[in-house]
């Protein structure tokens, strides 16, 4: 594996005719619109380009997806974009793996599994990179793309509010802004908007809510019968795992999503007193300091207990 620039990347995606785009599953906003942005770019130089994600993409994405469907055929070069592991291309997806030419992710946790890697772990979004790149593909950024990255830096820095943001999200976004995209819209879309079944949802989730360790640790389950009862789709999921971080008090937050196969998926969010990254770190997983996540085999109260177990690891203060 080598560390390549912006510079560099450009080229290798220059030089390719047909590139397959790879996201990450359960897909985030990050995610969607960094390889869609990329995708429209990589049209406009005239090149065959799709999209895949083992996911369907929720609806709500839908108008970043407007790219000329290529269909099927054999690519050349395989790109990832904001995949920080290569289990997080999902189980359909694992077939190119092995096969990915270069990677374009933000992730400081990253577990390197392509040729070629272009990193920078101090961006608030993955779109900040691939704004990058694009420019120096020499394609314009015109309202279509702008879209997409915007909605990429807006849901990745909770609507410019997390630490995460700084005076360059607010110069790209800016840049963005004057090509077009459609902030309001895109804002009420992704912060304002939720489904009568996301609110159901919502409610039975924290009703779940049990505090841990001087209340600095708040816990919230979302199990399979709450989906059920409330009719949620995949959708619904998104914005769920910053609800225990808004609580006064709580130094650590954590959401556990049964998954069907069984186990969980761990969300953990964090303040100023703990890196989310370094706890999931402890439980084979990764992410950023205020936000990261992991998967855990176990019954929930297993995983409770593994995951606290890591927490105080990580941050000891926290049962003082």
């Amino acid at each position: 594996m080598s560390k390549v620039t912006v510079e560099q990347a450009a080229a290798m995606l220059k030089s390719a005719d047909r590139v397959l785009i790879l996201i990450h599953h359960f897909p985030d906003g990050d995610t969607i619109g960094s390889g869609y942005a990329l995708c429209h770019a990589l049209q406009r130089l005239g090149k065959t380009a799709r999209v895949l994600c083992h996911d369907v993409i929720p609806e709500k994405y839908e108008y970043m997806l407007g790219v000329a469907d290529q269909g099927t055929f054999e690519p050349e070069f395989i790109c990832a974009v904001d995949v920080a592991d290569r289990v997080l291309l999902g189980a359909s997806l694992q077939e190119y793996a092995d096969h990915v030419d270069l990677c374009i992710d933000h992730h400081g946790s990253h577990r390197e599994f392509e040729k070629h890697l272009l990193l920078d772990a101090t961006a608030g979004a993955n779109a900040m990179i691939m704004l990058q790149v694009i420019e120096q593909l020499g394609v314009e950024i015109d309202n279509v793309i702008a879209d997409c990255l915007y909605t990429g830096i807006a849901t990745d820095t909770g609507c410019f509010k997390y630490s995460n943001t700084s005076a360059l999200t607010h110069r790209m976004a800016a840049t963005l802004i004057e090509a077009g995209a459609q902030t309001e819209a895109i804002n009420r879309a992704m912060f304002d908007i939720k489904s009568r079944a996301r609110m159901l949802l919502e409610k039975l989730a924290l009703q779940s809510i049990a505090f841990y360790d001087h209340d600095r640790c708040a816990v919230m389950c979302v199990t399979t019968d709450m989906i059920r009862e409330s009719g949620a789709a995949e959708n619904d999921m998104e914005g769920l795992s910053p609800l225990t971080r808004q609580i006064e008090g709580v130094w650590v937050g954590v959401m556990l999503r049964e998954k069907k196969d069984g186990g969980y998926k761990v969300s953990i969010r964090t303040g100023t007193h703990a890196d989310a990254s370094a706890i999931c770190a402890l439980l084979g997983g990764g992410g950023h300091a205020r936000a990261a996540g992991c998967s855990l085999v176990g019954t929930q109260e297993e995983v409770i207990a593994q995951v606290r177990d890591a927490i105080h690891r990580a941050v000891p203060r926290i049962t003082q």
